[in-house]
């Protein structure tokens, strides 16, 4: 067995990224896929030599390899995974892969909830500044291909839960960490523990020459505060408590190096509260790279979210329209609910991954009109809120969704899909949820005038 013999399970971005890097440094590289891959990542492989399978997986290749990466879609569990590790090989994510693969200073970004928004916002105000500012991991293109091109001054790079589960030596040298709530416990023995502690990964190897940006707002990261692995300088954010950097009167105040910062309300481009801590948290890691606070306005006001996070999508006989299909999980809605004043039809519904809806019963009773319920299998989110929402319905198509919704909603209320669940059940993934929602109200704005 050679040492530089790498296997490479799964052929995504994340999977090709790795493969062409490992190429690169010398490795003979072998991909597969258990299912069928995608023909944009086939041309790459065979563009550039590279042997792969797809529907199913080649066990004397794979356990012949020194060295298997795993694309984070795949589960510990898998039997493949389950026979590498039996086999006593290194599995390691591609986000470890890359990094032991550069020494540009990484930028990494994790939380439940906001982690895109504020990933996009540290990149935004990088790039405003004149930094070359990569845009990797969970967005963007695979930090692997991103160490190939080897053309940026730093790596900005959001983290989910299943990448740092495969981080070996991964070291980012400013570390963001948002929030710990519930989510993809089905990956996870339905144990909130070994999700919290795969999250606070972000930071078991840094050293008290790195910086973790830490949310002490969120109640799970408050309660470890005391116990975190890794060593970092930690500075603290909060809209409530008396923190260094903080929200006072609606206004962004940092207090740090001797500092004073204060970026006024009126230059903030995202609403809620939510949007505020990472808006806190993205200023912060400009601010340590000694942006100025007129740039750091400049890009406030150039910022343009990514789409299907609380989007605007049009106003139809004074009813707003708001698109949040990436909300997947019960933290996500609480957060997009509490945007608003106005009574609120809410859709919800999808593929169900262990969520607790009984955490948001409260604010739903005082937020919620009607709710549309858009989804195969409603049963769990009915029965949870059948004696809190006055008015229900369920329906199998956004178009539906959308007229039900308008129909259920009067002038000044707002209309808001937030799901809770994951949209596999009807959707190929939450973006086509997302797009198959405003397309629909778009239609109905124009048969209702």
């Amino acid at each position: 067995m050679s040492d530089k013999n790498i296997a490479i399970l799964g052929a995504g971005e994340s999977g090709v990224g790795a493969a062409l890097l490992a190429q690169a440094r010398g490795y003979t590289v072998f991909v597969s896929d258990s299912g069928r891959i995608k023909a944009a990542c086939k041309q790459e492989l065979l563009t550039n030599s590279i042997p792969f399978e797809e529907g199913g997986h080649s066990e004397e290749k794979i356990l012949t390899a020194a060295l298997v990466v795993k694309s984070p879609g795949i589960s510990d569990t898998a039997a493949i995974i389950r026979k590498v590790a039996a086999a006593g090989l290194e599995i390691i994510s591609e986000i470890e892969f890359a990094f032991r693969h550069t020494n540009k200073p990484v930028i990494g970004i994790t939380g439940s909830n906001g982690k895109t928004t504020t990933t996009l916002l540290i990149h935004h105000l990088l790039t405003t500044a004149g930094y070359r500012a990569a845009l990797a991991g969970n967005v963007g293109s695979s930090l692997a291909r991103h160490v190939l091109a080897d053309v940026a001054d730093v790596l900005v790079v959001e983290l989910s839960s299943f990448q740092l589960d495969g981080i070996v030596r991964f070291r980012p040298r400013i570390a963001v960490l948002l929030n710990i709530t519930p989510d993809h416990l089905d990956r996870y023995d339905n144990d909130f523990e070994k999700y919290a502690r795969s999250k606070l990964r972000i930071c078991k190897n840094m050293t008290a020459e790195d910086l973790l940006v830490y949310n002490l707002e969120d109640a799970e990261l408050a309660r470890r505060r005391n116990s975190l692995p890794g060593h970092p300088v930690v500075r603290e954010l909060s809209l409530t408590k008396a923190t260094a950097i903080r929200r006072v009167d609606g206004d962004l105040v940092f207090d740090q190096a001797g500092e004073k910062t204060v970026i006024n309300k009126k230059y903030l481009p995202l609403p809620g509260a939510h949007n505020q801590l990472n808006m806190l948290a993205a200023i912060t890691v400009a601010l340590t790279y000694g942006i100025g606070t007129e740039v750091i306005i400049k890009a406030l006001s150039s910022f343009a979210n990514h789409p299907h996070r609380l989007e605007y999508i049009t106003e139809i006989k004074g009813v707003a329209f708001y698109n949040d299909s990436k909300a997947t999980n019960v933290e996500a809605v609480y957060y997009a609910l509490g945007s608003f004043d106005q009574p609120i039809v809410w859709i919800a519904g999808g593929q169900d991954k262990g969520n607790d809806y009984t955490l948001i019963k409260g604010l739903v009773a005082e937020k919620v009109k009607a709710m549309v319920c858009l989804g195969l299998d409603n049963a769990k989110l009915i029965d949870t809120f059948k004696d809190t929402v006055p008015e229900i319905a369920e329906t199998q198509h956004a178009g539906e969704a959308a007229a039900m919704a308008y129909n259920y909603a009067s002038a000044a209320d707002v209309v808001v899909l937030s799901p809770a669940c994951a949209s596999f059940d009807l959707f190929e993934n939450y973006a086509q949820r997302g797009d198959m929602f405003k397309e629909a109200v778009l239609n109905l704005k124009k048969k209702v005038a």
